[in-house]
């Protein structure tokens, strides 16, 4: 059955395909090719690195995709991208040519809501170091990642969060003045 997947994407190395810019719209260009329809494309924005000083600065966007398959599936097509992309696992939130996150999956919670709580949870410290051994969805972090959630404004401003009961545009009105500013839109993006 075909579903809508919200994912976010990013890239602050660029890769062979060019750009950081010109790396996230030829990676859209890769969902086509894997049978994945692009429903709504976010603009693209210009955001620091996260976390701060990590690397050069991200160029990030979200999209709303159509698949006919699984979250799982659809989680071994991103990471398929992405490696088409150049982009190697070595270092949590270490700079990377493309970065394909899968936010969402309409309302499912998975594995279940304790295991997701307990993610969601998690001390700043331990995310350095920890990594979940399977998909956790919603992400456990969207709500607090304004380089996430201006992007998903943008597609997705109604997705309502199945655990905290929040849509993406309360979520983003949550968050300090800030960080919302952060995420500046690039001119001539849209595609």
């Amino acid at each position: 059955m075909v579903q809508e997947y919200l994912i976010a994407l990013g890239s602050n190395l660029g890769s062979d395909q060019g750009d950081r810019t010109q790396t996230l719209a030829q990676a859209l260009a890769a969902f086509v090719d894997r049978g994945i329809q692009l429903r709504r494309v976010s603009r693209f924005y210009s955001t620091p690195c996260f976390p701060a000083g990590a690397g050069p600065d991200y160029v990030n966007a979200a999209a709303a995709l159509a698949f006919d398959g699984s979250a799982a599936e659809l989680l071994e097509h991103l990471h398929h991208v992405e490696h088409l992309f150049g982009r190697e696992r070595k270092q949590r939130w270490g700079s990377r040519s493309l970065d394909l996150d899968l936010i969402a999956a309409g309302d499912a919670v998975l594995p279940d809501a304790s295991l997701h709580a307990r993610w969601r949870a998690l001390p700043p410290d331990a995310q350095l170091t920890e990594t979940p051994g399977q998909l956790i969805l919603p992400h456990p972090r969207v709500q607090e990642r304004a380089f996430v959630l201006v992007p998903l404004n943008d597609v997705a401003a109604g997705w309502m969060h199945p655990i905290l009961r929040q849509n993406v545009a309360q979520m983003l009105a949550t968050l300090p003045a800030h960080l919302r500013e952060e995420p500046v839109p690039l001119l001539g993006n849209d595609l």
